[in-house]
């Protein structure tokens, strides 16, 4: 029996594994699924939509991978909205027909899914990555004006090459394209990869 959980979808973030994210939901569906989560075991899988403008996605206008994440507060406001934080906690697929299933009989979208297996990583060629990508991402960091200066301290700390290329990520100024496209790649070389790519763009732009 595949897990099912229910979906909040995002209109312009994308979540990643260990990231703490502030979010602001307004829509009836997305306060019902929080409510669902609240109810079961403060699970949610966070989804980036296709398209933003989309005001009640089915399954179709969301991408088939996303993050499962616990929901640690939630706080609703006086003009309805529920402002909600959230730590990733795993990359999981919703892509293939029968795993995407959405369950039916709710009034908001709850899918089944499967975990997608990280890939361990070289150290070595962990190391290397993670020189090089602190490298290019100080002169980000100098150029874009929009990253802290203290993101970079804090990235000194972390140890698994995983969450030092999906910490990176999160401080880029990215598409969620983009940024989709680094959650879905299957290890964290190949998604260093990308995102030097990715930074490479933006510091000629």
């Amino acid at each position: 029996m595949n897990s099912s959980l229910p979906v909040l979808p995002l209109r312009d973030v994308v979540v990643y594994p260990q990231m703490v994210v502030p979010l602001f939901v307004g829509r009836e569906k997305s306060i019902l699924a929080l409510e669902a989560a609240m109810a079961e075991d403060k699970q949610i899988l966070l989804v980036a939509q296709r398209e933003a403008e989309i005001d009640d996605p089915v399954l179709e206008n969301i991408y088939q991978v996303g993050t499962i994440s616990s929901v640690l507060q939630l706080l609703r406001l006086p003009d309805g909205t529920v402002k909600v934080l959230v730590e990733g906690s795993q990359r999981v697929n919703i892509g293939e027909s029968v795993i995407g299933a959405q369950v039916e009989g709710e009034d908001f979208l709850r899918v089944m899914y499967t975990p997608c297996e990280e890939q361990a990583v070289d150290e070595a060629m962990g190391a290397e990555l993670v020189a090089v990508l602190t490298s290019q991402f100080e002169q980000y960091v100098k150029v874009s004006k929009k990253v802290p200066a203290e993101v970079l301290s804090s990235l000194a700390g972390i140890e698994s090459v995983a969450r030092f290329v999906d910490t990176v990520a999160t401080h880029l100024a990215l598409g969620v394209a983009e940024k989709q496209q680094v959650l879905e790649a299957d290890n964290a070389v190949d998604r260093a990869e990308l995102l030097l790519g990715l930074i490479d763009s933006e510091l000629e732009v």
